[in-house]
Parts: structure tokens; sequence; C-alpha cells
């Protein structure tokens, strides 16, 4: 049986684990309002803290395999350490081999709105802590209608992912 990944947040974003404190969010809109009004790029820093996760293997108490699903579920928080949204996403191997592969769909909720990210996750069998991994936004709704840019993820703890959100409009 293979082990569970404790920090498998796809954003990633990963991805992810979004917003919902009321300061935080005043904060992240007006930071996302500037970037979506002036047609500029934004940063948005988070932290995602695993808060579920179930595995679906196809093979269960077996090697991984193709098809193999994760669900998972991380609560975000702020530079602050102010909870201000979530992530929730599912991840599905697409390859056991060279360490193993993974197609993961994500959405971040964020005050204003949310954000719509996926992309491929390399080397999640390895042994040790979770690769990091950049996945591309695809789209998003409200303050982040019409968003692109980038997800990039690091594991910083165990079941605990820095996320680095690359707005672009």
């Amino acid at each position: 049986m293979r082990p569970i990944r404790a920090a498998r947040l796809g954003t990633a974003a990963a991805l992810v684990t979004l917003l919902a404190c009321a300061p935080a969010a005043a904060a992240a809109a007006a930071d996302t309002d500037s970037a979506h009004d002036k047609g500029k790029g934004r940063v948005i820093t988070l932290i995602g803290r695993l808060a579920e996760q179930t595995r679906f293997p196809v093979n269960p108490g077996g090697a991984a395999a193709q098809g193999d699903r994760t669900v998972f579920r991380s609560i975000l928080f702020d530079k602050d350490d102010r909870q201000i949204g979530e992530t929730g996403g599912t991840c599905t191997t697409t390859r056991v081999a060279d360490g193993g592969a993974e197609h993961c769909v994500v959405t971040y909720t964020l005050p204003g709105g949310q954000l719509s990210v996926q992309g491929m996750v390399f080397g999640h069998l390895l042994p040790g802590p979770p690769p990091s991994f950049d996945n591309a936004i695809t789209g998003g709704t409200g303050e982040f209608d019409r968003a692109r840019g980038s997800v990039h993820a690091d594991t910083i703890a165990p079941g605990t992912r820095r996320f680095t959100i690359d707005l672009q409009r």
C-alpha cells in the first residue's frame, strides 16, 4: 500500500484552499481589484493547510496505478495567519513510472470570487515531501473574471504548502 501524501494540495493550488476573514478579505479584494481594473498583474501569496484528503485507489491495498484519484480540501491563510479562504480539487494519476504524474483540477475560493486552476504534478509517488509544481489559471469568477496566470506551490511543512498566485490580466 503506498503512503498517503499528506500535503497533496493541488492549486494548486493547488491547488488548492482559500479565503474567509473580513479584514483579510477586504485587503485581498482591494489587491485583486487593482489587477482587475488596471489590467496589471498581481501576485498573491497564501499558505494552504490540508484539512481533508481522501484517496480512491484503483488497486486498494496494492501498487499505485493509472486512474488513482485523490480528493482534497485545504484552508488558505494570508501572511498574517488569518484564514481567508479555501481550495479544493481532485488529482488523477496519469503515470506511475518515473516517480509518477497526476493531472489536478482545483478551485480557489477567495474574497470576491473564485479561481480555476489545472495542470500536472510530477514525482508525487517519490519518497519524501510532495514536489513543487506550477499550474495554469484557466479562469475565474467575480473579481477574477477572465483571470489568467499561474500558481506555484512549494511544500513548506507536512500538510502545508505556500501558494504563489501570479495573476495576469
